[in-house]
């Protein structure tokens, strides 16, 4: 058994920068490198490209930079690398990767993860009923479905690991598996340590997003160096399930105790239910200890047994979508823009009933410029601007009626609003829009197939004698309620906190951090569900059942606010500016509350 393992996380999406791996290898000594591509609506775009040409499907950011690039020093330092680039053609991805070693003079020994595709069953899912697990909605037409992948656990990483490879290529895996998988290989931590599962997922969740956890999307970003060079993060883990967070030497970005509590807060929603296939997580206790400017310490994760159930996502064709944008400039911009963007889709509406065709099915127009994203809490002043883009998104489930709307977009430009530039660039593109459809199967239904040199071997999925109940959780006592006070003063919530956003398909997140223990109950107090569904009451607009929940992590010193069905749609299904919520935490932390004036002098 290692004393400690080392993993560093080159890659937080299909798209991140191509520069970590390098970067990493070149600060040294590493075990491992994960690199994650999938994000849920990323398996659409890959099943289409798989639909089109078969020996795709797979991340070629990986096979053709990241591999191509970086292979000769993978081998030479005995880096082994463990991804989920398989997309929905792990197999042709391995293929790719032998072939590129073959020209290098190169041999590795690279297993490929399968089994969670379970496109086979559409049928059966669809004739039992399924409904979707969070919005209730009903199972899709099964000739609009694109992918079909249960998320699998560690397990099958373990496997590849143990039979000697030094590349594990995977399809759909959760992303904290990446990381999972090596720490219980290294360590020898069985399916029943839920403590040290919780421990070890907490570890691939920190670092399944790159430089998230090394400063990237920071509140405090005016205090991040060198982004042009920001380090990728390096985990030095420990058997007892602790681990310190780093970077490689000489890079930018920053390594900080907030920094690192943002992130383990990205995407969660309840933190004391974080369900994976090998454990479900607590992370209330969890804390980030600032050990020296280069290293931060993370602790405290619980774990419980798994539910035995895999969540399982289906990606599906809900239609195409154009979007396009306008620019106006001069003197009432916004308004001009929006009364033009109104008329151009009113012109395409008489069009296409004119074609015998439905009207457009959604219709957005938003004006960048004029905090459109911001709902009731825009800045009302920025009307007056000079200077505004209309951003107008459109939907429609034939394709012929969005080329009318590509074909009319321009048309404005000499015949609507005075000072309407054109944009004179590449014509706005009719896109498919993908919908995620998730629901739960039972763990014993889904056998991963781990193949390493031709040698198949089946894993079954974690099956817990004791699954996971909620009634198993101790929440924690919430902190007292805030005394009354003589003076109080007004702030902004990013005076006394941190905060990061993200979503998980049509729901959003924001974890809320306090800069010092004695915010955290004025903070709590303000941040209730009722003043939270008021605060972003516009990103719950055609919510059939929008909901707010609160959470507490004491350990963190925080906060954690879940928002329902508040996405319109979520990623590839939504029109909206910030479908991924990158922007939500920015627009809380403008939030005035109330705070005794005496810790904004202790404070100052």
């Amino acid at each position: 058994m290692k004393r400690t393992v080392r993993i560093g996380g080159a890659g937080g999406f299909l798209g991140d920068s191509s520069v970590a791996p390098a970067q990493l290898l070149a600060g040294g000594n590493l075990d491992y490198m994960i690199l994650d591509y999938l994000a849920e609506a990323t398996m659409a775009p890959l099943g289409a490209l798989k639909r089109a040409r078969p020996s795709e499907g797979y991340a070629r950011d990986f096979t053709d930079w990241v591999w191509r690039d970086n292979m000769r020093e993978f081998k030479a330092q005995g880096v082994r690398i463990i991804t989920n680039a398989g997309g929905v053609n792990p197999e042709a991805c391995r293929e790719r990767m032998e072939q590129l070693a073959r020209e290098a003079g190169l041999t590795f020994r690279i297993a490929i993860v399968e089994g969670d595709d379970v496109s086979d069953r559409i049928e059966e899912f669809s004739a039992a009923g399924t409904i979707e697990m969070f919005s209730g909605d009903v199972f899709p037409d099964a000739d609009k479905i694109i992918t079909a992948n249960a998320y699998l656990g560690a397990a099958p990483i373990v496997a590849a690991l143990k039979a000697g490879a030094d590349v594990v290529i995977t399809g759909r895996v959760v992303d904290s598996a990446l990381t999972l998988g090596p720490l219980m290989h290294e360590f020898g931590w069985k399916e029943t340590d839920h403590d040290l599962l919780a421990a070890g997922s907490l570890a691939g969740h920190v670092i399944e997003c790159g430089a998230q956890a090394t400063g990237g999307l920071f509140t405090d970003w005016e205090l991040v160096p060198d982004w042009a060079h920001i380090g990728y993060p390096v985990i030095e883990c420990l058997a007892d399930g602790t681990f310190t967070v780093t970077k490689p030497a000489g890079t930018g970005g920053l390594i900080a105790a907030p920094a690192v509590a943002e992130q383990i807060l990205y995407e969660v929603g309840d933190p004391q239910a974080y369900a994976l296939p090998d454990v479900v997580c607590d992370f209330a206790s969890v804390r980030v200890e600032q050990v020296d400017a280069d290293h931060v310490r993370v602790s405290g994760a619980r774990g419980y047994p798994p539910s035995g159930r895999l969540k399982t996502c289906i990606t599906f064709e809900k239609g195409h979508r154009f979007i396009g944008i306008m620019p106006v400039v001069g003197r009432d911009a916004a308004r001009k823009a929006q009364a033009q963007a109104q008329a151009v889709v009113s012109r395409v509406n008489e069009m296409l009933r004119d074609r015998n065709l439905p009207p457009l099915r959604e219709v957005r127009i938003e004006l960048l410029g004029t905090e459109a994203s911001y709902g009731a809490q825009a800045n009302g002043a920025l009307m007056a601007g000079r200077e505004v883009i209309a951003r107008v998104g459109a939907e429609h489930d034939d394709t012929d009626a969005l080329r009318v709307m590509m074909r009319e977009f321009d048309s404005p430009t000499t015949s609507m609003s005075v000072g309407s530039t054109g944009w004179f660039g590449a014509r706005p593109t009719v896109t498919p829009v993908a919908q995620v459809f998730s629901f739960l199967l039972p763990g014993g239904e889904v056998k991963a197939r781990v193949d390493l040199g031709g040698n198949v071997e089946t894993v079954a999925a974690p099956h817990p004698g004791t699954p996971f109940d909620p009634a198993m959780i101790e929440r924690p006592a919430p902190p007292h309620a805030p005394a009354n006070e003589d003076e109080l003063v007004e702030v902004s919530l990013i005076d006394i906190a941190w905060a990061r956003s993200g979503d998980k398909g049509n729901a959003f997140n924001v974890g809320v951090i306090a800069r010092r223990p004695e915010f955290l109950p004025w903070i709590r107090e303000a941040l209730n569900e009722r003043a939270m569904l008021a605060f972003f009451a516009h990103e719950f607009e055609g919510a059939r059942d929008p909901q707010v929940h609160r959470y507490d992590l004491p350990g963190l010193e925080a906060v954690n606010i879940h928002c329902i069905q508040s996405l319109g749609g979520g990623q590839f299904a939504s029109l909206r500016l910030d479908p991924l919520a990158k922007g939500k935490a920015q627009q809380l932390l403008d939030m005035r509350l109330s705070v005794p004036a005496r810790l904004t002098r202790s404070n100052s």
